[in-house]
Order: C-alpha cells, then sequence, then structure tokens
C-alpha cells in the first residue's frame, strides 16, 4: 500500500470512530427512512457558518422530512480528511455522497473515478482538465447574478460614491462575484468607483477575520462607505471595520443580518439549500444526471434580502430599482459577466 492509501485508510478510520451509531459530535447520524441513504461531508468549519455548510444542512433536511431520505452528516477535522470521508459514504454503499465547497471537486473526481456506480454531487464543484465524471453531478451558481444585485444596493445606497468588495481566497469562484457586484454597482451608480481586495491565495484567506478587518479597514479610509464580502469567516473582521466606522456591510451566501444588526444592510442570498434538495429529489425519484446543474436568477437559485425586518434599511426606492434589474437579467436583457 502506497503511503497516499495508508494515509487516506488511517484517516477513514478516524473519521469511522465519529461515524458510528452512539458517539457524539458532529458525525452524528440521523435516520427517518430507508428509502435512501444520503452522506454530506461538510467543509472545514462545518455547521454553523451560516453560509453554504449550513445551507447544504437545510436541503438535505428538508429531503429527510419531505422524502424519507437517511441522512448522515460528517465534518473533516482537517483539509486531509475531505478525500477519506467520501470514500467512506461510498463505500459503505450510500446511494448520494455530497461534498460542500469547491474545495471538493478534485477529492470528489477521485472518489467518484473509485467508486463508477455511486451518484456524488458538488455544491459549488468547479470542473477539472478531465471534465465532470458521468455520475457526479455539478452544483454551481451564477454568482454573478446574485452580486449584481447587492452591487446595485451598494451603488444606490453609497453617499461617498466609493464601495468596496472584500474576496476570500482569489480564483475563478470569487472573481465572479467581484466582477458581479462591480457590474451591479455600475448599472446603479456610473460614477461610483469599487475598491477591491483580497485576504490571499489559500484556503485560510476564508477564515482570517483579522485580515478581513484590516482589508475592510483600508477601503473605509479610501471613502468606502458600503462593503460587499464573498470571504466565508474573514468577513466577520469586514463586519467589525463596518460597525466600527458606521458604514453599511453586506454578507454573503446566506442572510448574515445577525452577524451584526444595524450593519449589514442586506446579503446575497445562494440558495446551496434549494440545489441540495434537487439533487436528492433526482436521486431518489430515479432522474439523477451526472454533469453541470446550473442555478441563476431565473432558477430561482439565488436572491438578496430584500423583505422583511432584515431589509429594513433599505429604501423602497431602492429595492424597486434593484427588483426592475432584476427583471432585466431574468428576461436577458441584462447579460451579467463572470470574468
Amino acid at each position: 500500500m502506497t503511503p497516499r492509501a495508508w494515509a487516506l485508510a488511517l484517516a477513514a478510520a478516524a473519521i469511522l470512530a465519529t461515524f458510528l451509531p452512539g458517539r457524539s459530535g458532529t458525525a452524528a447520524v440521523r435516520t427517518s427512512s430507508p428509502k435512501a441513504r444520503i452522506g454530506l461531508v461538510f467543509d472545514v468549519g462545518g455547521r454553523g457558518d451560516k453560509s453554504f455548510n449550513d445551507a447544504a444542512f437545510l436541503g438535505v433536511s428538508r429531503a429527510e422530512r419531505e422524502l424519507g431520505v437517511e441522512a448522515s452528516y460528517l465534518e473533516p477535522a482537517s483539509t486531509e480528511d475531505r478525500e477519506a470521508a467520501l470514500r467512506l459514504f461510498a463505500a459503505r454503499g450510500f446511494d448520494l455522497v455530497i461534498g460542500v465547497g469547491f474545495i471538493f471537486s478534485s477529492d470528489i473526481d477521485a472518489v467518484a473515478r473509485a467508486y463508477p456506480s455511486t451518484r456524488f454531487a458538488g455544491v459549488d464543484y468547479a470542473p477539472g482538465p478531465a471534465g465532470v465524471p458521468p455520475n457526479v453531478a455539478a452544483l454551481a451558481f451564477r454568482e454573478e447574478e446574485g452580486c449584481f444585485l447587492v452591487g446595485a444596493v451598494a451603488g444606490l445606497m453609497s453617499k461617498t460614491g466609493h464601495v468596496g468588495f472584500v474576496g476570500g481566497m482569489v480564483g475563478p469562484l470569487i472573481r465572479k462575484f467581484e466582477v458581479g457586484y462591480e457590474q451591479g454597482v455600475k448599472a446603479a451608480c456610473p460614477r461610483c468607483v469599487v475598491h477591491s481586495a483580497y485576504a490571499g491565495a489559500t484556503p485560510d484567506a476564508f477564515r482570517d477575520p483579522a485580515k478581513g478587518k484590516a482589508l475592510a479597514t483600508a477601503q473605509i479610509a479610501a471613502g468606502s462607505d458600503v462593503i460587499f464580502h464573498a470571504s466565508g469567516s474573514t468577513g466577520h473582521g469586514v463586519f467589525e471595520a463596518a460597525k466600527s466606522a458606521r458604514i453599511w456591510a453586506i454578507g454573503v451566501d446566506a442572510d448574515q443580518h445577525d452577524e451584526m444588526p444595524g450593519t449589514v444592510v442586506t446579503s446575497m442570498i445562494k440558495r446551496g439549500d434549494v440545489a441540495v434538495f434537487d439533487i436528492v429529489k433526482a436521486a431518489v425519484e430515479g432522474s439523477f444526471h451526472g454533469g453541470m446543474n446550473v442555478f441563476g436568477l431565473k432558477e430561482e437559485g439565488l436572491d438578496y434580502v430584500h423583505e422583511g425586518p432584515h431589509a429594513a434599511s433599505i429604501p423602497d426606492d431602492v429595492k424597486q430599482k434593484v427588483e426592475s434589474l432584476r427583471a432585466d437579467v431574468v428576461a436577458g436583457r441584462i447579460s451579467v459577466q463572470s470574468r
């Protein structure tokens, strides 16, 4: 056995120890019906991130209630455990194995090729040079379209004509957020200037609140009075800087209002719960197909917080203008760029 194989085997054994019934922790098993077994592997950080991990959990939980599936969850202790967790579910004969986050893409590819009869899905999956394996459903989003909407909010609400963007890890995915946001800002406020910065070039860039605060503080010094982040927990630092400066911040992936009430004016919502539920339903009903599954505004896979008490700080005229822009995107009158 190669050193890599030994490492994967040991990691799987360690994960299995937390997975077995009767053990407590994030890997606890919840069951409802043996109709289909769904395995969900969270990215490092796991449940409680108020972002894509929580969204995926909500999608599977809904499938438990409405479809009667049996669901099991694993949270890797480190980034090296992702592939082992996927392999564990596959080896146990689960009907669908789901990985959360684009970082999983190469791990899903490797395990899917080793288990060609097992169905896999990847939230934010990014195809590699060999393309998407036939037993993998890639759950992708036109994030740029949701970011376009919050960009319009930023442009319409800015008083200085300067707004900011803080990204996590440099790469094509977060670049989509930045490009869509900037296009939305310019659609609403052609004179506005967008200040952009990234926290780093590794996955650690998504969990560095201190760096997020420093980047946001620099953008505030440059005049930004609205800042949108797409940076995981790094965004907590963005919120802290925004609160200190009494400016607006915009959350990402889920409604982040409660992270900093009075500071988070809205959030770009990525409906990972909808995408995950839909693919579980397809697996249960026998209509699962590998390949790309892309969700945008038209598919209601993206939105922004614009209703209810968490959107109370957005003026009605701003909402009306943004909804008009949404209609233009859905109808194809506006094409939102991704790079």
